[in-house]
């Protein structure tokens, strides 16, 4: 039997533990990467229906990106009626990527998503950084390590793509923004699910352990292997225990 999520008590539980979380952070509210899409969208809405608008910042980081993103998330901003301020990041980036041998596509991104990050927490000042990622993104390791995978709190860091949509309804966001092709925008055109190589639906079924494409399932699986260290913590060398064990 399908099991049926009544998503007005979701929203509600979710905001009652972001105003625990600050409470006992001591915390005066938080600040957010408006990206212009649809978690971004969510997890500021959330925190402005739980906190109040007034203690919502909404940094929106145009970073050798398209004006599309910024408009977007200058919409989402007035929707919500939270403050915000645009941050153009694409000189600090072409300074930062100058010099480098490695252009590549994927390492432009991740680089652009770390100085966000670092923007981020620049404006923090009492405030927690927001993280905005979903669970499908968390479970294959989508996402960049100390870029958009540090934050303070992840209100829909368990929640597949599928329910941060649900959810987004229930918070009455624009039709707009619940329809957008999930994408990063880090470069032009890209694509979440065309970067993966697996749909977010495929994603949720293989992880409740319905049976997906073959081509799907060994996507997904090699994406879990390759990403595994960005789940875990840190790995360090342990000095005490060799010394305890050789002195």
């Amino acid at each position: 039997m399908k099991r049926t999520v009544d998503y007005i008590a979701l929203r509600d539980s979710i905001e009652e533990w972001i105003r625990e979380t600050l409470s006992e952070a001591s915390s005066s509210g938080v600040v957010v990467g408006l990206s212009g899409g649809l978690d971004s969208a969510v997890s500021a809405a959330l925190c402005a229906e739980a906190l109040g608008t007034d203690n919502v910042l909404g940094l929106i980081m145009p970073c050798g990106s398209m004006q599309s993103d910024t408009d977007d998330g200058e919409r989402i901003a007035g929707h919500l009626g939270i403050w915000y301020e645009v941050v153009d990041l694409s000189p600090v980036l072409q300074s930062f990527t100058g010099g480098l041998d490695d252009t590549s596509v994927l390492n432009l991104a991740n680089i652009k998503s770390r100085l966000r990050m670092a923007m981020l927490y620049a404006h923090s000042s009492g405030r927690l950084v927001l993280g905005t990622s979903n669970y499908s993104e968390i479970l294959v390791g989508y996402w960049t390590k100390w870029g958009d995978g540090a934050a303070d709190l992840l209100p829909i860091g368990r929640l597949y793509k599928n329910e941060v949509r649900e959810l987004a309804a229930v918070l009455g966001l624009p039709k707009w923004v619940i329809d957008k092709v999930p994408s990063a925008g880090l470069s032009p055109g890209q694509r979440d699910e065309e970067e993966m190589g697996a749909s977010y639906q495929d994603i949720r079924t293989y992880f409740q352990g319905r049976d997906v494409s073959a081509s799907a399932t060994a996507r997904i699986e090699k994406m879990v292997k390759s990403t595994e260290h960005k789940r875990n913590p840190i790995v360090y060398f342990n000095a005490r225990k060799w010394m305890e064990d050789n002195g």
